[in-house]
């Protein structure tokens, strides 16, 4: 039965995500994000790209600070560590691995479907055509992270060392077998090679109503097509269960200064002191977090 269900999940088409990733690099395009403004003027050439602060939309600048803050709680828990080997599940239109290889000599492979890692191959480029200064070694790789075998290949390229797992809006694809097959593929990786997975998909069920946000309907059949809200976590604690039963245990918790986001001054513009009041009530609806292999 168990080969039955992985052979289900390895047939299953996730070509229809990469759509988001356009949307959500055109919001990235209003932050400081690293290659975020350029790569949106790549995307929507021949048009010019040209964020509007002016908008006065607060669903819009919470979206945009909300996934600002999620990038940067991935870096919080990444910069702390001696992982020289890092791999990034799903990345989208996310460069964090350029970032990190003209930081150090990190060894970066970057993942995500066929489609997408080849239309972001030509971005690199583009990208690099006046920066060669790079100290480490990045590299992009078609991945289903489901795949099990394609998984552990593309591990071991990494040279001897840990290795440091990082994914930033995957799970909410996923059901809860899917999440399951993702932690079992990853516990392996940890127990032969060490190392940490950083997630950012730490959701809460049922928090946009309670923020008062008021997605467009484009979204929302979005969301409803993904049963993104159905794939969330009722709660933190029942995230830490499911991540403990998978053999886990949770080693740090980003946690950022909201105040040095560069959203948040506009969100401020376009929200009223009561909206204000009443996003602040309404509590966490993400968090990200740092595991580890739980010791036996």
């Amino acid at each position: 039965m168990e080969e039955e269900s992985n052979s289900n999940i390895l047939e299953r088409n996730f070509n229809t995500i990469s759509p988001s990733a356009k949307s959500l690099l055109l919001m990235k395009g209003h932050t400081n994000i690293p290659f975020a403004k350029q790569t949106a003027e790549l995307v929507m050439l021949p048009v010019k790209y040209t964020p509007d602060f002016n908008l006065k939309d607060r669903t819009f600048w919470a979206r945009v600070l909300h996934f600002e803050n999620r990038y940067w709680s991935i870096n919080q828990l990444l910069n702390d560590l001696p992982v020289k080997n890092i791999l990034e599940l799903s990345s989208g239109y996310s460069f964090r691995g350029l970032e990190k290889i003209h930081e150090g000599d990190y060894h970066y492979i970057d993942t995500d479907l066929p489609e997408m890692i080849s239309t972001k191959k030509e971005f690199v480029s583009a990208l690099q055509s006046n920066n060669h200064n790079a100290k480490g070694k990045l590299e992009l790789l078609p991945l289903n992270a489901l795949d099990e075998n394609s998984f552990k290949e593309i591990v071991s390229r990494f040279p001897a060392g840990e290795v440091a797992i990082v994914n930033e809006g995957l799970m909410m694809y996923l059901d809860n077998t899917e999440k399951e097959k993702l932690c079992s593929i990853i516990h392996k990786i940890l127990m032969e090679h060490g190392g940490y997975w950083i997630t950012a998909d730490i959701y809460l069920k049922n928090k946009m109503d309670k923020l008062d946000l008021k997605i467009n309907k484009g979204t929302k059949e979005f969301f409803e097509q993904h049963k993104i809200e159905d794939n969330k976590f009722n709660s933190f604690e029942d995230a830490k269960l499911f991540f403990n039963k998978a053999g886990f245990t949770v080693d740090k918790e980003a946690h950022i200064n909201s105040s040095q986001l560069s959203a948040l001054k506009y969100l401020r513009k376009s929200i009223s002191l009561f909206q204000l009041f009443k996003m602040s009530r309404a509590g966490k609806m993400q968090s990200s977090w740092r595991l580890k292999v739980a010791k036996v």
